[in-house]
């Protein structure tokens, strides 16, 4: 793809996304024929096939990519969009999951013209901000640039998770919300960096929300620290009267790790063990999978379950010599019926 253009961006082991923007006049093609080009010439070089999609926007290219399967090319021009998103269901959107189709199953939006056609005042009112980009890239309006380097820093870190069935079980709750403390410690970690805010929140049956934010003493991206602000957070939050269905955390005001000044409060030495103990966790992370290592107050989630919608499919239910519960090798698993 490169071959192309220069702007690729690396979305998985078997998709990316090119910004062809400007690259007629250099290869003398029009966009069709330089996608299509790019589709040949992955089909000769690695002797698969590919389907290929070609738009104005991110989400839109994504809609034509699957048009065709298994290896054609459909093109959306601007003035097409409404016929290809007509009967469109909405959970087929790229970035729509189960819970955002459930929601706007209930405001009696299941095509993804129907969602495109609200009103900007409706959408402002009745979604969040991921939920807004979608209806504008859904619109024409390019929101998602192609990301050509693998992205280094962050201005925020935020984990959620949706789980089911909605249940106002105090202990479950705050295991899962520890888990997504772990999940954003671990990105933060990854990329060197700390935060100097924490926000959680629980979101209702209802898809209301309740959150509270608390400053640290000192960046920091080990959870053992401030479990108990967590904890602080939580209560604040959490009234057994309602049913949740989804906790998060937003880590805020990420800065560079390094060797914050530590408080009269702090113990050094504590403080040194404590981020020995995660280097450990990380490497047992990166061998063996996510969360091998965790918190003691998370480990309900591995009693209980991680409140998945469906059955697991065959491949989750089944290991290959070396595998673990946790981390599969990247095969397929196919089921042939023998007479």
């Amino acid at each position: 793809m490169r071959r192309f253009s220069p702007d690729v961006e690396e979305y998985s082991i078997d998709e990316a996304f090119s910004d062809i923007t400007g690259m007629r006049r250099a290869l003398n093609s029009s966009y069709e024929e330089i996608a299509l080009n790019m589709k040949k010439e992955i089909e000769i070089s690695l002797g698969i096939t590919v389907s290929a999609g070609l738009s104005i926007t991110k989400i839109l290219a994504k809609v034509a990519s699957k048009h065709r399967k298994p290896s054609g090319m459909t093109v959306i021009k601007g003035r097409d969009i409404a016929r290809y998103l007509h009967n469109l269901p909405v959970e087929k959107i790229w970035g729509v999951g189960n819970a955002t189709a459930s929601y706007l199953a209930k405001l009696g939006i299941y095509y993804a013209l129907e969602f495109a056609q609200l009103s900007e005042k409706t959408v402002l009112q009745k979604f969040t901000k991921p939920g807004v980009e979608i209806w504008r890239e859904l619109r024409g309006e390019s929101v998602y640039p192609v990301t050509a380097e693998e992205k280094s820093s962050y201005a925020s870190i935020s984990k959620t998770k949706t789980f089911a069935p909605a249940t106002s079980d105090a202990n479950y709750l705050f295991a899962h919300l520890m888990r997504n403390i772990e999940s954003a410690c671990i990105k933060a970690r990854k990329y060197s960096m700390s935060p100097r805010k924490i926000f959680v929140y629980l979101k209702k049956n209802n898809f209301d929300s309740t959150g509270r934010e608390s400053i640290l003493s000192r960046p920091c991206n080990c959870p053992l620290e401030f479990s108990g602000i967590i904890r602080e957070l939580f209560e604040g939050c959490y009234s057994p009267r309602d049913i949740y269905r989804a906790t998060g955390v937003v880590l805020l005001d990420l800065e560079p790790d390094t060797n914050t000044q530590l408080t009269l409060f702090d113990n050094p030495v504590q403080v040194e063990k404590i981020k020995d103990l995660y280097n450990v966790a990380d490497e047992l992370g990166e061998k063996f999978g996510k969360h091998t290592l965790h918190l003691g107050s998370s480990h309900l989630i591995e009693k209980y379950g991680k409140g998945r919608r469906g059955k697991p499919t065959s491949r989750e239910q089944t290991q290959f010599k070396g595998e673990t519960r946790r981390r599969h090798m990247e095969l397929p698993l196919i089921h042939v019926k023998a007479e």
